[in-house]
């Protein structure tokens, strides 16, 4: 302050320049005239002139001013072009199969951007771990963070095709408590399945089976060799709808539905580096090509309000 109160020969102007009150830019110059034990100005009430001794700083202080800009300048570059680490966090089996595949893509597009993809069902804390960003799988709660919807993630109660030859076919939820039924064991309760059927009627299922998994790839195995029934979030059911080595059941039942959202702590001052890579995630992934309807073109029931 004291540079640019030298250079433009007053308080006023200095201030205005730098985008402060007059009085900050008098208390600042006050400030330093009394940590360095001298006065940097002559004051009078038409004019202002540097002493002696504030001539011996002022070329020295115009020099750090400079820097000063100068590095800014850089700063503001540097946060503007699509550079630097990312570190994302996402599901551990969406993550694997329809992230991880994209980003060689993203890399040619970005060459100056490096992730460190985290992926994990354990719902990272952002702020906490120090995430720039994560693309989550739910329904958005936490207003602390800003959310993106990218596309609906609608979830599935499958079983394969020998299971229902050897054990039926489920036609209510209430038909599953007969059924080996597999769970997820990170969830923070125990699971239990809403349904809501097209007519408005809702149903609570707590499914019971020889398997908890952490993971949709820790109960495939066990459901696709005909020993069990699960839920499959879409982007993992309708791949192997597709070759017929999994059905849907109780089609006319709708569990909850999901969204896969991008998210970040803030969106203040979001780096270039992030905003490149929420972009380039919302255009590929929107279009959802995992789902039912684009894969097979399968419609979920309607549903009336209540």
């Amino acid at each position: 302050m004291f540079a640019k109160v030298a250079e433009e020969g007053s308080f006023a102007a200095a201030a205005t320049a730098m985008g402060v009150s007059v009085a900050t830019v008098s208390r600042a110059v006050t400030r330093l005239e009394e940590r360095l034990g001298g006065r940097l100005f002559n004051r009078t009430s038409r004019r202002l002139a540097l002493t002696d001794y504030g001539h011996t700083l002022a070329e020295r202080a115009a020099k750090i001013y400079a820097d000063a800009e100068e590095a800014e300048d850089v700063a503001r570059e540097t946060s503007s072009r699509p550079r630097g680490l990312v570190k994302l966090a996402a599901p551990l089996s969406f993550g694997a199969r329809w992230v991880a595949p994209l980003l060689p893509e993203f890399f040619r597009a970005y060459p100056d951007i490096s992730v460190d993809l985290h992926l994990t069902d354990a719902h990272a804390d952002l702020i906490g771990e120090g995430f720039d960003a994560a693309l989550r799988i739910a329904v958005m709660e936490d207003s602390s963070l800003v959310a993106r919807l990218i596309a609906p993630v609608r979830r599935f109660v499958v079983a394969s095709p020998t299971y229902l030859s050897r054990y039926g076919r489920p036609q209510h939820p209430h038909d599953l408590g007969a059924h080996q039924c597999l769970t997820y064991a990170n969830r923070s309760k125990r699971d239990v399945w809403r349904f809501t059927h097209k007519n408005g009627e809702e149903c609570l299922v707590t499914p019971t089976g020889p398997l908890r998994g952490t993971s949709v790839d820790a109960l495939l195995p066990t459901v696709l060799a005909g020993l069990a029934i699960t839920e499959l979030p879409e982007f993992v059911a309708t791949q192997y709808f597709v070759d017929k080595q999994l059905e849907p059941i109780l089609t006319d039942w709708r569990m909850p539905e999901g969204g896969l959202y991008f998210v970040t702590p803030t969106t203040r001052a979001r780096p270039a580096k992030v905003s490149a890579l929420a972009d380039f995630f919302i255009e590929k992934l929107t279009a959802a090509e995992w789902s039912a309807e684009t894969l097979m073109g399968w419609k979920p029931p309607s549903h009336h309000k209540r």
